[in-house]
């Protein structure tokens, strides 16, 4: 049994917890003062007024990356967290009361958004640890700087400002942003400077990036966006080709809008604009030496000076490649010669022509082979209409086919001939404007042909309504070759033209070398004259109705055309 001399256990627990302020505050789990009895080695032992001593790691009375600056005599707070361990000693920790202690001030900077101090002193997965005064915080990758940082050894154990993103002390969480302040910071040196920038104003910066549109340049606290577009007045393809990263730049600003903090820069704007005087230096049909810059599907962009491009359309570069993309036809880089088409000086659009400065393929035709001449090409194309021969000067001609034969179908002529032959054929019509050339291989046959205008033709007289004297040159199934003359133009009668009764109507009873009369009823596209035997009968029987009888007189029509061929005999 305890006596006053012999104190229990439980009369000391009740004598300290007396001591303490009564037994419904226990002494563990509390912060307490104490004072360091010694140091020994890496740890200091620390005398909190409990029956024995509790030991500390002398680190936990350090800050990251610092030595413990740590003396005997020194009054220090330990969090209690046994009153005594298996040893009988009593168990204390300066972290936890650090912890403690930082916790609720942590708390009242939060509930006011407040900066805190604090101390990046580790990595953990997905960022870093970061000691605020105690308690330990979580410093998440993307929270360290505004751009991504590679190497972040450089901020390490320096105390910086911080803001607190979220915190929860049950579970011990806090996570912080250095970002958030860096943020704010760039934002409020962005609104002064801004304030003190004019649009106009021209003053210096420093390249920090590029990209394919262009480059960011620091301005001294604020970044402006040279677009790679306000370079230069020439074609830039990318902003490399003209500045680096480092490079110290001269430029205007172009803009500025405050509210949503950016600045747009140019470097051309401090060039002379070449546009100006552009009308009155390239006037029209003007002839100019250019270098190829860019080629697309619809042309090709040529410059004519440092900052003044024209474009070629594809129809203005050749006269005879059609349908052909412009890069078949010239390439970057390329001298070429160009005629100035147009030039809207507001609009900086010039618009060149590429086959202007050269000579006209089909006027140049024209003048070495006259309507009437004769030439020779290779079958290009046979179409369901013609053929087109290739020509001097790589033009193409067109023979219809009408034209390609006497006597036979138009189907049956484009089977005479094939592509890749060589033909040749007389040119029948010429027109530049419209770039046709029409030839025609029958007219090489014998008498050549007929070349006039209208009714009239200009070899050998011969008109429309004529009768004249021809002769057979060949019988063909449908119809007869003749000639006027023994070299005069040839023509052609059709079977039906033979004439006027059906049993006429047949080639066969005729021979080659026959002569006879005949009546000129048109010319065909080649101004070769047409003969019918069956129009001239037609106009001699009324004629003879005319002079000798009428369809009420009671004569017949074999005494009307008795009488007329007798008036004539007599006449002769």
């Amino acid at each position: 049994m305890a006596t006053a001399a012999n104190p229990t256990r439980d009369d000391f627990a009740a004598l300290l917890n007396e001591t303490l302020g009564g037994e419904n505050e226990g002494f563990e789990g509390r912060v307490v003062k104490g004072t360091v009895t010694g140091i020994e080695n890496d740890m200091a032992v620390i005398d909190v007024g409990l029956k024995s001593e509790g030991r500390v790691r002398l680190s936990e009375f350090a800050a990251p990356g610092q030595k413990a600056e740590l003396a005997i005599g020194d009054t220090v707070e330990v969090y209690v967290d046994r009153v005594e361990n298996v040893h009988g000693e009593a168990m204390l920790s300066r972290d936890r009361a650090r912890r403690e202690a930082a916790w609720d001030k942590l708390e009242a900077e939060f509930s006011t958004t407040a900066r805190v101090e604090g101390v990046i002193f580790g990595r953990v997965k997905g960022g870093f640890t970061v000691d605020l005064s105690g308690a330990v915080a979580f410093l998440p990758g993307s929270q360290v700087d505004i751009r991504p940082v590679r190497d972040v050894t450089p901020l390490m154990d320096i105390p910086q400002p911080f803001q607190i993103l979220k915190m929860d002390r049950r579970r011990g969480n806090i996570v912080v942003s250095r970002r958030a302040i860096l943020e704010e910071t760039r934002a409020e040196q962005r609104t002064g400077l801004i304030q003190s920038l004019a649009e106009g104003q021209v003053i210096e910066g420093v390249v920090k990036n590029i990209t394919d549109y262009g480059a960011f340049v620091d301005l001294g606290g604020i970044d402006g966006l040279l677009h790679v577009t306000d370079l230069s007045y020439k074609r830039v393809g990318h902003p490399s080709e003209m500045i680096n990263i480092g490079d110290t730049l001269k430029v205007q600003i172009i803009r500025i809008n405050k509210d949503t903090q950016r600045i747009s820069l140019g470097m051309k704007q401090l060039e002379s604009d070449p546009w100006e005087g552009a009308a009155a230096k390239y006037p029209i049909d003007g002839k100019f030496t250019g270098r190829v810059t860019n080629i697309t599907e619809y042309g090709a962009f040529v410059e004519l000076e440092p900052g003044i491009e024209g474009l070629v359309h594809v129809s203005e570069m050749s006269w005879t490649k059609k349908n052909v993309h412009p890069g078949k036809i010239v390439s970057t880089s390329q001298e070429v010669d160009v005629v100035i088409l147009e030039v809207d000086q507001d609009k900086r659009r010039i618009s060149l022509g590429l086959k202007q400065a050269i000579n006209n393929p089909w006027d140049a035709f024209m003048e070495q082979h006259p309507v009437g001449s004769t030439v020779e090409g290779e079958v290009k194309n046979a179409t369901e209409f013609g053929l087109f021969v290739g020509l001097d000067g790589d033009v193409d001609g067109m023979v219809h086919m009408s034209d390609i034969a006497w006597g036979v179908t138009g189907e049956e002529a484009l089977a005479l001939h094939h592509k890749g032959e060589t033909i040749q054929a007389v040119v029948l019509d010429i027109d530049p404007e419209k770039e046709r050339i029409s030839l025609g291989i029958k007219q090489l046959e014998r008498g050549g042909v007929a070349v006039g205008g209208g009714a009239a033709a200009s070899s050998g007289g011969v008109n429309k309504n004529q009768v004249t004297t021809v002769t057979v040159l060949e019988v063909r199934d449908g119809g007869l070759e003749v000639q006027m003359g023994d070299d005069g133009v040839t023509g052609f009668i059709k079977r039906t033209d033979l004439g006027r009764d059906r049993d006429e109507q047949r080639p066969e009873r005729f021979q080659v070398g026959q002569k006879f009369d005949a009546m000129v009823i048109g010319f065909d596209r080649s101004k070769k004259p047409n003969f019918s035997i069956k129009a001239m009968q037609m106009a001699e029987e009324k004629q003879a109705v005319a002079q000798y009888g009428s369809s009420d007189s009671g004569a017949s029509l074999g005494d009307i055309l008795g009488a007329a061929l007798k008036a004539r005999n007599e006449e002769n």
